[in-house]
């Protein structure tokens, strides 16, 4: 049974809703669908599964594009009723007849749209009978069986005759009805058809199974690699690299590296000269995009100069789509396809990148073309902004106006870090520490990680730099237990911000996972800060997916807590490969709050919108 089907516009007004059907819908499908799939570029898919209490909806929607206009179909889940897509198609045709931008009430509409859905159930209901009547029914099976069962030697005799009569190369025809089709082996008497064009004789010819060929294999590889190794030495074989000596002198020079820890017994001019030596954090500075576009322009028109010498499929189809009305999917393709594969090349996860061009195309069909455009500009154009969008963080987080509303309550405001390992949480989390420290708040770190060696340690070298308390409890000890020790500490001494650093774990470890979702639920933190590499592809959206999931379902809460945010490490290693940034936002609906760009402590920025969002698409 439907429940509902609504029309509003692409502005959020309501034109029409189906006073026959009057269900009320429990939760609110609308509004999560508006905020989860068409704010967030994932109208591609056009069907959503939406839960509530007691209730879990399937909601399917299309598009005018020219109009503005959303038309949308809800209903339970479990009916799986056939004739939703054919139904929102006929209103789409109709309403778009009668639709006037001028008017907010369409009672006149309940009648046809009553009229439509007979219709379309009428035609579900027939094509189902029409697949029921048109499917074969074998009555022969059982007897088929029974000579398979009982007759085996009869396909022994028709295998022998092919045998004899077949030529070298054999006839895959010429087994058929054999008893091996029918799930009875003869394998026991030596009867397996040794030649023919199916898969299964194929397999058995090449002898993908055999033991000896494989490490025959392994054997030629490690050859080949052995060689390889060779030639590549005999090419430079002089070349060395030689460690330098390390000059221990009295005075050294402010150019070189400074080896010592800056620690202990004249503590307050030590962290005087770190904050002097590494100056103001990045994150206080407005990074300024310098005008690259006259360099850019020159590359566009280089570009350009050849795509036309090479007659390339941009210039030939503005020719073929110049004098149409509206944009059809098939206009849409090429451009769509060279976009996809452009934010591939830039790191985008392909599964993200085809969603993003599926959400494009349905917001460009059957819009009309602009005069003396391409469908090329036309699809990018919509596709930058479809970046910006996802990008632009839907709820703004401002960490130092949320620590001093904490401050103001007499709470500590508590950050956790969580990733996987390796990708540099424990570095990250001193270079925010760092930052806060500039703004005159006081910040102490929570060693959780109590699972790798050396975690505790890495931690206190940062707090013994930056002159700042650490709680530590040393290790295999209960990280949950650890943090709320911490809290608690932090509120006894006045620390305003507790920086809570946790061991790296993969997303498929279920014992650390598990404790992760503990610490968690157990301190209930202010903000859950996912610490990702920039490096990482398709990996990032298994990171982000299996990370909230987990959190989500080791939870005893109800409501569990997911990710807030995300902090991408390594962003000066990739050059213009910044499409994990989109991945993980897309794939986590989290911003990327803050950009790890370098070793120092002050190497940390806030994510530039429209920088990437240019280098995405250059």
């Amino acid at each position: 049974m439907l429940e509902q089907l609504l029309i509003f516009t692409r502005g959020g007004l309501i034109l029409w809703t189906c006073k026959e059907l009057g269900n009320a819908l429990r939760g609110s499908p609308i509004d999560t669908l508006i905020r989860s799939c068409l704010l967030e570029e994932r109208s591609g898919a056009a069907s959503y599964n939406y839960d509530a209490p007691g209730a879990s909806y399937t909601l399917k929607w299309t598009f005018h594009n020219e109009l503005g206009l959303v038309f949308v179909a809800i209903y339970q889940r479990i009916l799986h009723l056939l004739y939703v897509d054919d139904l929102l198609a006929m209103v789409k045709k109709e309403f778009s007849e009668i639709y006037d931008p001028k008017r907010t009430s369409y009672n006149d509409f309940d009648d046809i749209f009553l009229q439509l859905k007979k219709e379309a159930e009428s035609r579900a209901e027939e094509m189902k009978k029409s697949k029921q009547a048109n499917k074969p029914v074998n009555n022969n099976v059982g007897k088929k069986q029974g000579k398979v069962q009982n007759g085996s030697m009869e396909g022994g005799n028709k295998k022998k005759s092919g045998g004899e009569s077949g030529d070298d190369g054999g006839d895959g025809n010429k087994f058929k009805g054999h008893p091996l089709e029918n799930g009875n082996n003869h394998v026991g008497n030596g009867e397996v058809p040794t030649r023919g064009n199916s898969k299964e004789n194929k397999i058995s010819d090449t002898g993908a199974f055999d033991v000896n060929k494989l490490q025959k294999l392994r054997s030629k590889g490690g050859k080949k690699t052995d060689t390889f190794v060779n030639k590549g030495s005999k090419v430079e074989p002089n070349k060395k690299v030689t460690k330098k000596n390390r000059i221990w002198d009295d005075s050294p020079s402010e150019s070189k590296l400074d080896f010592t820890d800056p620690v202990s017994e004249n503590g307050d001019e030590n962290i005087a000269v770190v904050v002097a030596d590494q100056g103001k954090s990045m994150m206080d500075k407005e990074e300024i995009i310098d005008s690259e576009s006259d360099t850019e322009d020159e590359e566009m028109t280089k570009d350009n100069k050849v795509e036309t010498k090479k007659k390339s499929w941009f210039s030939s189809m503005f020719q073929s789509i110049a004098g149409k009305a509206n944009l059809e999917k098939s206009d849409l393709e090429p451009a769509l396809k060279a976009l996809k594969d452009r934010l591939m090349t830039k790191n985008v996860a392909e599964e993200i990148a085809e969603k993003l061009c599926e959400s494009v195309a349905a917001s460009l069909e059957g819009k009309k073309l602009a005069s003396f455009t391409r469908v090329s500009s036309t699809a990018q154009a919509a596709m930058e902004e479809a970046l910006v969008r996802i990008l632009t963080p839907r709820r703004s987080i401002d960490i130092l106006r949320d620590v001093h509303a904490a401050k103001e309550q007499g709470k500590p405001y508590v950050v956790v870090f969580v990733g996987v390992n390796g990708v540099g949480k424990s570095t990250n989390l001193a270079k925010v520490a760092y930052w806060l420290l500039q703004h005159k708040i006081n910040v102490m770190m929570a060693a959780c990680d109590t699972f790798r060696s050396g975690a505790v340690e890495q931690l206190r070298t940062h707090a013994r730099r930056l002159q700042i308390p650490i709680f530590e409890k040393g290790y295999e000890k209960d990280p949950a237990i650890v943090a709320k020790e911490a809290i608690q500490e932090a509120s006894r001494n006045g620390s305003d911000v507790v920086l809570v650093d946790t061991a790296g774990r993969m997303q498929d470890n279920e014992p650390l996972m598990r404790a992760l979702s503990k610490l968690i639920y157990v301190n209930s933190p202010d903000l859950v800060l996912f610490v990702g590499e920039a490096l990482v592809g398709n990996d990032a959206v298994d990171q982000l997916s299996k990370f909230n999931q987990k959190l989500a379902d080791f939870s005893p809460s109800p409501n569990p807590r997911l990710i807030d945010g995300v902090l991408l490490t390594k962003f000066d290693t990739i050059d213009d490969k910044v499409g994990a940034a989109l991945s993980m936002v897309y794939i986590s609906g989290a911003p990327v709050m803050f950009v790890g760009c370098g070793q120092s402590y002050t190497d940390l920025k806030k994510l530039n919108v429209k920088s990437i969002v240019k280098t995405l698409l250059k």
